[in-house]
């Protein structure tokens, strides 16, 4: 007999893991849980015991066992008359569902009639327009609900437990969750894990208007320098960082601000315990800052207002203080229940006072967590590495994630291989409001998917394959056009429907990406997204598009070779962007008929970096074999690593051995220095281009 686990042993024997656990502490056996392994010789040695002691003592155990007997179909009764109690297992937003079951319909709401209530059942993942038919309701009437609830969530967009449960209230219903058998099988041994409540820390997201200095504000906590690593100077992913302050830790999440990263600030709020709302003195309350508030309070979480840059000449504490209570965030000082915080990231004032504050909120939530059940929690982005393949950054909410555990994560499936903290430390475990990198997962996870520790690993492999079949049965395809004549086909009568297919660096601005764009749907076309991912454009992506007839977007990645020449044989208009506004202006100008393209982008060739040499004077020197096309002296160019484009800029110089030259072309090797920028390693691709004007 091979190694067994403690509950497939007691499985075996017919008993509880419990009972199991129970006996072989009685024995000197070591076992923490009902996960743990036993080896062959101590595994006989239980079965040797329990069948002795059946023997001896059967009389006792034939009356016991009509008790028993009795006992097993009433426990699975029971699971199967209330499987709504799945849905605590997943919901991202337990404070949201809180509030929904203690607090008074909000300001405005017409308080509920008592009257009988509809009952929907759902199951696994339910997108707007899905839940939509469930309430048999409009989508937009739906989402128009939702908006109210301060949850902006496009047709396509899956929505959290709690925001279904919200959305039912709206329309007077009742839901209930229904687990699939297989998972209410591979969830069911949670359960033996005890209620073992310790205190945790507590978990803070920044939230408030681009450019209001939420980053800025957790450098000066942190005292690093994220805000220079991002594309046009604003926080496009979501960071998790630990903070140690005498002794206790604050696990911050930090959110974009952007009007186009409403679901990355949505999620963030849903995984928080306090909410730290940025305003800038000097610029006031603004449309981000109102949806950052009704995040918090969809999320039922506290909110502590810090209002930055009063170091600016131009900051009015006074009116920050007064816009603000007109959204319902009333000052101490004025009689409210709001906690204000006046700081200065630029001059590292205030800092302190935030911090106690946090502290205070976290003691008086009294937070707590049991360290030890399976581990579970929820996905804060995720993105493909070179090297070390799907990395997801997950925050535990409950129970210790330990190297070596198989997990599911939505429609993914692995064993944790490592584990990184916020330093890039590996870690071995990582307990409750921990976040860290996971790596060892099949496939780069869903941003605001939830993972959880399971004891069957085949099990899970066919959950997960059951929920990734329903997502592509849900999938359809579109008509593909392109983007130069997108109008001219629209007054035509020709499109209605403008398909994507949308590939960034990670999910995180990819989701983004496609609830901005979804946004831009008109009467005369409507924006479907057929197919969102995260690595580099392949042939795969350009095959979608071409037998959709849909335009491919590409954020922070670029096309590989096979895809590009595909893409140009099939004619399947590709575009590629830095920046989350770039993209948005040209779809929108698009689909209003403004888009007058002056200029396009032609690639003259790519160079393979095969050997990096220092030079102190100089700094990193690129040994390059071309590849394919030409690289000249006077192109731009842009590095790419794993199909994520890490640089762009110019040549600094272009050598064939130790000669200057003007081009080099295919099958040919060169130097190449890049202007200001040294952090190049061997495979990084060179790529050279020029903006040529087309009218």
């Amino acid at each position: 007999m091979a190694k067994v686990r403690v509950y497939e042993l007691a499985k075996e024997l017919g008993t509880t893991s419990k009972k199991l656990i129970e006996i072989m502490e009685g024995m000197n056996i070591e076992v923490k849980n009902h996960m743990s392994t036993l080896e062959d010789e101590e595994a006989q040695r239980v079965i040797a015991i329990l069948t002795g002691k059946a023997e001896s003592d059967e009389a006792a155990k034939k009356k016991e066992t009509p008790d028993s007997d009795k006992e097993k179909p009433v426990r699975a009764e029971k699971k199967e008359a209330a499987p709504s109690k799945s849905k605590i297992k997943d919901k991202p937003a337990a404070g949201a569902v809180k509030r929904l079951k203690t607090e008074p319909p909000p300001a405005g709401k017409k308080a509920a009639v008592k009257k009988k209530r509809r009952l929907v059942r759902i199951e696994g993942r339910t997108t707007v327009g899905e839940l939509a038919a469930i309430f048999n309701v409009t989508p937009a009437e739906l989402i128009t609900r939702l908006l109210d609830l301060g949850i902006v969530a496009g047709i396509n967009q899956a929505l959290s437990s709690a925001a279904i449960e919200l959305a039912a209230e709206e329309f007077d219903m009742d839901v209930e969750f229904v687990a699939d058998p297989k998972e209410q099988e591979l969830f069911a041994e949670d359960k033996e894990n005890g209620k073992k409540m310790v205190p945790r820390n507590p978990v803070v997201t920044v939230l408030g208007h681009v450019d209001h200095g939420k980053t800025s504000l957790l450098d000066a906590i942190r005292e690093t320098n994220v805000t220079a690593g991002e594309a046009g100077g604003i926080t496009q992913h979501i960071g998790a960082y630990e903070v140690e302050i005498s002794g206790k830790k604050i696990v911050f999440l930090d959110t974009p601000g952007h009007e186009a990263f409403t679901a990355m600030r949505a999620r963030g709020a849903q995984v928080t315990d306090i909410a730290v709302l940025v305003v800038a003195a000097d610029d006031g309350v603004k449309p981000q800052t109102i949806e950052a508030i009704n995040h918090a309070r969809a999320a039922g979480v506290p909110i502590i207002a810090a209002i930055n840059k009063i170091d600016k000449p131009g900051a009015n504490i006074e009116k920050v203080k007064q816009q603000l209570s007109e959204q319902g965030l009333v000052p101490e000082e004025w009689g409210g229940e709001t906690i204000f915080v006046n700081v200065s990231a630029l001059q590292k004032t205030g800092l302190d006072e935030l911090l106690e504050m946090i502290l205070l909120v976290a003691e008086v939530s009294e937070l707590k967590a049991n360290p030890d059940r399976a581990a579970r929690g929820t996905v804060i982005e995720a993105h493909l590495d070179r090297g070390r393949g799907p990395v997801a950054t997950v925050l535990v909410q409950d129970g210790t994630l330990r190297v070596g555990a198989p997990v599911i994560c939505g429609t993914t499936t692995g064993k944790v291989r490592a584990m990184l903290n916020y330093k890039g430390k590996r870690v071995t475990e990582a307990g409750p409001a921990t976040p860290v990198e996971l790596l060892g997962l099949n496939e780069v996870p869903l941003a605001g998917d939830r993972f959880q520790v399971v004891a069957d690993d085949r099990l899970a492999r066919q959950v997960a394959e059951k929920r990734s079949q329903k997502i592509k049965e849900a999938a359809h395809k579109r008509q593909r056009i392109s983007l130069n004549d997108l109008f001219k086909q629209i007054q035509e009568g020709e499109v209605k429907e403008l398909n994507l297919v949308i590939k960034g660096d990670v999910h995180g601005s990819v989701e983004a990406l496609q609830e901005a764009i979804l946004k831009l749907s008109l009467d005369e076309v409507k924006i479907k997204v057929i197919h969102a991912g995260t690595g580099a454009i392949n042939e795969s992506d350009v095959m979608l598009a071409s037998a959709s007839n849909a335009i491919v977007i590409g954020f922070n990645v670029r096309p590989d070779n096979n895809a590009r020449r595909l893409a140009e044989q099939d004619q399947v208009d590709v575009r590629l962007y830095r920046v989350i506004y770039e993209a948005l202006e040209d779809i929108e100008a698009a689909v209003r008929g403004l888009l007058k393209p002056v200029y396009q982008e032609q690639v003259l060739g790519q160079a393979e970096i095969r050997q990096v040499f220092r030079a102190s004077k100089l700094g990193n020197i690129a040994g390059c074999h071309v590849i394919e096309g030409k690289i000249t002296r006077n192109a731009l160019v842009r590095l790419i690593r794993d199909g994520v484009v890490v640089h762009e800029g110019k040549l600094a110089s272009l050598k064939r051995f130790k000669d200057d030259v003007r081009e080099v072309s295919s099958g040919f090797e060169c130097g190449i220095l890049l202007e200001g920028y040294n952090d190049i390693a061997e495979g990084d691709l060179i790529e050279a281009y020029t903006m040529q004007q087309v009218n």
